[in-house]
């Protein structure tokens, strides 16, 4: 089974686009969507229950907003409870600018045995196709940092476009109680270095970012995000 593993949070413009994109993309192996929902106040649940209600669907959340990586850790806690050890996990943005054309031979290289795929903007061929300076310039100095404290040998730090391995996630359950613990943005960073610590067989694939794909704003604060990775920083994982 494949599960794609999407957290949303106000994304009823772009979730018609998602549906056409997820609906249009097809694998050898049956497919599960499991949305997990972070609070959404606007129409995400319904047109969400409307358009995957002929699919293999799990909506989860309860109405409140906490975060994505608690959203994060609510499906991958669900996924693991029903799914089986030779499963694979995708985790990918609602917004549409993750890209589904690179799929195919990251699952490829999930199959040769790798255990966490990453989509990277970072890797050559990757790049982005339009965002500010300013995003770009926070972005590659954080990506450099904690490359270098944590000896993280991988570019991409952040990206929510990842194929991981069931066993993979099971590990990190054991080691760590959760997948994630820390709500927001910087969950990403977590359940990377944590994958690290667990021995995991890590690749990445170059991927061009097409913001433009997206209907609406990123809902990443860049400032309030930044100081959640010192605090992170600062405690660290083991």
């Amino acid at each position: 089974m494949i599960f794609f593993l999407i957290p949303v949070y106000n994304e009823e413009a772009n979730i018609e686009n998602l549906h056409r994109e997820l609906i249009g993309y097809s694998d050898t192996e049956p497919i599960h969507y499991v949305f997990s929902d972070d609070g959404s106040t606007d129409g995400s649940c319904a047109v969400i229950t409307k358009l995957f209600q002929s699919s293999s669907c799990t909506l989860l959340g309860d109405g409140i907003n906490r975060g994505p990586g608690a959203a994060f850790n609510k499906g991958f806690e669900w996924i693991l409870e029903n799914g089986k050890p030779e499963d694979t996990v995708i985790t990918l943005e609602a917004d549409c600018t993750s890209d589904l054309g690179i799929l195919p031979v990251m699952l490829t290289l999930r199959r040769l045995g790798y255990d966490l795929v990453l989509a990277s903007v970072y890797a050559q061929g990757g790049g982005f196709e339009k965002t500010s300076f300013f995003r770009k310039f926070v972005s590659a100095s954080a990506n450099f940092l904690f490359r270098f404290l944590f000896d993280v040998k991988v570019l991409t730090l952040s990206s929510f476009y990842r194929v991981h391995s069931f066993a993979l996630l099971r590990r990190i359950q054991e080691k760590y109680t959760h997948c994630m613990a820390e709500p927001g943005f910087v969950c990403m960073l977590e359940i990377l270095v944590k994958s690290i610590h667990c021995q995991a067989k890590i690749i990445e694939v170059p991927m061009q970012l097409h913001s433009s794909k997206r209907i609406g704003s990123s809902k990443m604060k860049i400032i309030s995000t930044t100081l959640r990775y010192f605090k992170f920083l600062m405690k660290g994982v083991r």
